[in-house]
């Protein structure tokens, strides 16, 4: 039972992990798109390429780091046992 209970928790938190990785890189990405609104055509096109793999992967790593521990916080609630 203990092993089932390791892995319910482990799942949860890389799932968690994946899930707030994608959320926090596409989050971040918006935000750092905005700085290349009041350009032209070309120099925005241009702005989008040169920001975009720092800001997701800014993004990316921030959000899987919070997703994996409040995963592995919602894991242990979920599989804990009540002793009262």
């Amino acid at each position: 039972m203990t092993k089932n209970k390791v892995l319910i928790c482990s799942l949860l938190a890389l799932s968690s992990g994946f899930f707030g990785g994608y959320i926090g890189g596409e989050i971040t990405l918006m935000l750092h798109s905005q700085k290349c609104q009041n350009k032209g055509w070309g120099m925005r096109e241009l702005c989008h390429v040169w920001i975009t793999p720092g800001a997701t992967w800014q993004g990316s790593t921030t959000g899987i780091w919070t997703g994996t521990i409040l995963g592995a916080f919602a894991g242990g609630l979920v599989i804990r046992e009540n002793r009262y």
